[in-house]
């Protein structure tokens, strides 16, 4: 017991030599600012032979770094234990630590006591340009692929907290809170826990894995109400107080031969997942989610237990590499019949999706031990210090964490496509917007108003084209009919009753909302059918305003080339027929000589002639007409898709496009390369 140090005196000790670390790293960033400082001045102008040191920045009264006792001024010279000490009023050129043989140009002479020192030139020897430093940290466990998963992960879910409750984004925040709260921490050190049902052994493995009498043992049950951590090196006091492990409960292994293999290790011992108090079980779920691996002890009565399974191995299955899986108590079973329990363990945790760690290949490690008789105990010790040496478990926990985030949150990102599109397509197709765009058209009632444009222009020219005494007996029986002075006037579209349908025009929302939802998550769905509802509040208003500014355009519809000419042509009928009877009038008074001939045939031609004339000019006036009436149709029908444009397809595209914006991050944060369907 003798190895159990004082937990007083081990926080104690772990506080200095942290703070130690911390002046050390302190003093290791002021020289690279330092040697940062010195390439900069390396980068000015060329210095001149015995001015070794100085830089354009230094005026003739004070140049820095010449080595002449008795001047004044260091500005030159910045380094961040410049404010801890006195400034020398003296310089002494550097020596060499050979002795007069070494040279003043070797590199190890260029730095003395980490702080920037002017290299000194053999007076011999012209100055040389002093060698620019860079500092480089080095890389961490941390960088690389999972540091891009989690910038991933952060921006997917700034970008969905608009979108999403936020108890669906919790686990995500969890994690990416949990990420940053380890990568704070130690990477020297590797977390793993004990835990196990009710009798599994548990502290038995974490006193014979110690070597000491640590955790109390026996019959009684539960015996370990709270955690208990162990290290076998120093340093690891921010990550106990993560776990929220008071230092009473922080101990020591034995140092003795086989501690230097588990250097590094971090063991907990943990109270019964399955107890009676509920207060061990939460300290159970809340450690097992801060841990880097996780050891789990079963015992031939208890390895298949469902609550195990079901509420912690099936779960935890993508957590696979940094998970233990440790048969105890064998020296019970006997003869074959712990290998006999042992693959049955192996099926069941392959039945939970864990993938074993058999061949080489990553995955869960299975091992038979006996804590009391020390049976696979060097096994697994072996296998715990290549896992501790490795420093990878805390990114693999993380990465494993990641992945299960993702797959929580892959039903909001992700859906299947639907019938009759092709997988990973989202958005509204071609089709889609033109039969939206018909749809508002058959709203507005763009196709009644260029019939009515076109019968427009065809009365029109009727009037102009038309026979004179014709008109004048068509007036007439307008007159005479009960409805003719409620006709509607020319430049109003016939539409509905209220000018727009208003159901037609939701109909046709409702319609491209579906559209554009189908095949995205559920709530990404839900917000574009909101983004086109709010657009549809006031699109049956401004359909309404079209179509009397975009209808038929009041006035006299344009006129073609042979309108004149068939108005003169008309015109010459009516004087035909107007001479005529003159003429005839003027025989019967007895003006006129009598010649009955040529009148008869004037007038004749001019009945004739005048029909024959409104005739053809209605023939000829069929496809100007026709393209009137197209006219004011495709420009209603342009003025309602462009309405319907700006106040629905547009919302429901920029939905789609924050979509499409998301399900990048999401596949970034699964680190997949490939389209999901």
């Amino acid at each position: 017991m003798t190895a159990v140090t004082d937990h007083t005196e081990r926080d104690e000790r772990e506080e200095r030599e942290e703070r130690k670390e911390t002046e050390a790293r302190a003093e290791r960033e002021g020289a690279a600012a330092g040697r940062a400082g010195l390439a900069g001045r390396a980068a000015g102008p060329a210095n001149e032979p015995g001015m070794t040191g100085t830089t354009a920045a230094e005026g003739p009264a004070g140049a820095a770094g010449t080595g002449h006792p008795g001047e004044a001024g260091r500005s030159g010279q910045a380094s961040t234990r410049t404010e801890q000490k006195p400034a020398r009023t003296e310089q002494k050129p550097i020596r060499s630590p050979e002795g007069p043989g070494q040279s003043a140009d070797d590199p190890e002479d260029a730095w003395g006591d980490g702080l920037i020192a002017r290299r000194v030139a053999d007076a011999s020897k012209p100055a040389t340009t002093p060698r620019a430093y860079a500092p480089t940290a080095p890389p961490t466990p941390y960088d690389g692929p999972l540091r891009a998963r989690l910038d991933a992960l952060r921006e997917l879910v700034g970008l969905s907290r608009t979108r999403l409750d936020t108890g669906t984004l919790a686990e995500a925040g969890r994690v990416l809170d949990e990420a940053d709260a380890r990568r704070r921490l130690s990477e020297r050190h590797t977390v793993v826990a004990i835990a196990g049902a009710t009798g599994s052994g548990k502290s038995t493995l974490f006193n014979a894995l110690a070597g000491v009498m640590i955790s109390d043992t026996g019959v009684r049950r539960p015996t370990t109400a709270a955690p208990i951590g162990c290290s076998w090196t120093d340093g690891a006091a921010g990550l106990l107080d993560r776990l929220g492990i008071p230092g009473r409960l922080r101990r020591r292994p034995l140092q003795g031969p086989g501690a230097d293999e588990l250097q590094g290790l971090v063991l907990i011992d943990l109270p019964d997942h399955d107890s009676a108090v509920g207060e061990h079980r939460e300290h159970v779920d809340r450690i097992l989610a801060l841990v880097d691996a996780v050891i789990w002890v079963v015992d031939p009565e208890k390895y298949a237990d469902a609550m195990l399974h079901e509420r912690y191995l099936r779960p935890m299955a993508g957590h696979a590499e940094v998970t233990f899986v440790v048969l105890n108590q064998i020296d019970r079973l006997p003869g074959d019949a712990a290998d006999q329990v042992l693959d049955d363990l192996r099926r069941l945790l392959d039945e939970d999706g864990i993938a074993l760690g058999e061949h080489g290949e990553p995955g869960a490690t299975v091992l038979a031990i006996s804590a009391l008789t020390g049976d696979g105990i060097g096994e697994l010790r072996e296998a715990l210090g290549q896992f501790t040496q490795e420093r990878g478990a805390a990114v693999r926990r993380i990465s494993a964490d990641l992945d299960a985030a993702a797959e929580r949150l892959r039903p909001v990102y992700v859906a299947g496509a639907p019938r009759g599109r092709r997988p990973g397509r989202v958005g509204l197709s071609e089709e889609a917007r033109e039969e939206f765009a018909d749809r508002l058209a058959d709203a507005v009632g763009a196709a009644a108003a260029g019939d009515a444009a076109e019968r427009a222009w065809r009365r029109h020219a009727g009037k102009a084209c038309g026979d004179p005494w014709l008109r004048l007996w068509r007036w007439y029986e307008s007159q005479r009919s009960p409805h003719g002075a409620a006709a509607t006037p020319v430049a109003l579209p016939v539409v509905d009753e209220e000018v727009t349908a208003r159901q037609r025009v939701e109909h046709a929302v409702r319609t491209v909302a579906d559209e554009a939802a189908a095949g995205l998550p559920v709530p990404w769905g839900q917000a574009v059918r909101e983004a086109a509802a709010r657009g549809a509040e006031g699109l049956p208003e401004a359909l309404d305003k079209l179509a009397v500014t975009a209808g038929v355009p009041v006035g006299r519809p344009p006129r073609p080339n042979w309108w004149p000419a068939a108005v003169l042509a008309q015109a010459a009928m009516s004087m035909l027929q107007v001479v005529g009877g003159l003429w005839l009038l003027g025989q019967i008074i007895g003006i006129a000589d009598p010649n009955l001939g040529v009148p008869v045939l004037l007038m004749l031609a001019g009945i004739v002639g005048g029909p024959c004339v409104e005739w053809a000019s209605r023939l000829a006036a069929r496809g100007p007409a026709r393209r009137y009436g197209h006219e004011a149709e495709r420009r209603l029908r342009e003025a309602a898709a462009g309405c319907g444009r700006a106040r629905v397809l547009d919302p429901v595209a920029a939905e789609l496009l924050r979509y499409l914006e998301v399900r990048e991050q999401y596949v970034r944060v699964t680190g997949t390369r490939g389209a999901l369907g």
